[in-house]
């Protein structure tokens, strides 16, 4: 089999499973745990953008403060972004605030910006699928199996927040699936162009972490604070502590 046809079928492959098993995970909980378990998407978000993209961008790209400077910009462009969301929603609308009719949901604003970090994060595993292929079949094969196994927690994380953002299971199922089509675009772009594309993989890393810390700390923490009894409270930090720990466990497994 040609190496373009591994980095084909191992981009699809990777890219169906961890949405596949996010969306089994998901479809099996029931609206009052899906609102539970944002605390755990919470959690799988920090722990993805901390302990795995942002130090991976620094291997690849050890200037910090032109990483630094690409997360800072890409918190504020999404912060314009949500900014445009809710103009749009709010156009025929008099919801200064959204004070008057407060719902569960957040009219899709958090969805919207983790359904755009997640692109750039998908468009970079394809071209780390591919960079390896390119080296060894042996190694992509490797690379994909610990593409994927990372990917699964993380996804199950994005849906979560797509279903507490007012998206149907259909709809989440059906986006995410488009999002994780960056994947083998990646892949192919890099096979073509990988000198050229190589050279991009810290920036959109960059830009992938700015999304997921937005969404957790702009979108997500907030609505926590709803909920003040101690109990309740206890329930979050417990799991935003699972949430990391999953990242954690499945960095371990896929290292060991």
């Amino acid at each position: 089999m040609s190496t373009l046809a591994w980095i084909i079928g191992s981009a699809l492959m990777g890219a169906v499973l961890s949405v596949g098993a996010a969306a089994w995970f998901s479809y099996h909980a029931n609206t009052k745990n899906i609102q539970k378990l944002v605390s755990y998407a919470i959690g799988t978000l920090l722990g993805a953008t901390f302990l795995e993209v942002i130090p991976y961008a620094l291997e690849t790209n050890p200037d910090a403060k032109l990483l630094s400077a690409v997360i800072l910009g890409g918190i504020l462009g999404f912060f314009v972004l949500e900014k445009f969301v809710l103009w749009r929603h709010c156009h025929f609308d008099a919801c200064e605030g959204h004070d008057h009719h407060t719902t569960q949901t957040d009219n899709g604003r958090s969805g919207t910006m983790i359904l755009v970090g997640d692109t750039f994060h998908n468009l970079v595993d394809g071209v780390l699928i591919a960079a390896a292929y390119l080296t060894d079949v042996r190694l992509g094969i490797i690379t994909t199996i610990a593409i994927t196994a990372h990917e699964i927690p993380q996804e199950v994380g994005d849906f979560l927040i797509l279903l507490n953002s007012g998206f149907s299971k259909r709809k989440a199922l059906i986006w995410n699936l488009i999002s994780s089509a960056a994947t083998l675009v990646g892949g192919l772009i890099a096979y073509f162009a990988f000198e050229v594309v190589n050279g991009l993989i810290a920036p959109f890393l960059g830009l992938a972490a700015a999304s997921m810390i937005y969404v957790a700390v702009a979108d997500l923490i907030p609505g926590l604070h709803k909920r003040t009894d101690l109990k309740a409270t206890a329930e979050q930090i417990i799991l935003i502590l699972l949430g990391v720990g999953t990242i954690v466990a499945a960095d371990y497994i896929v290292h060991f």
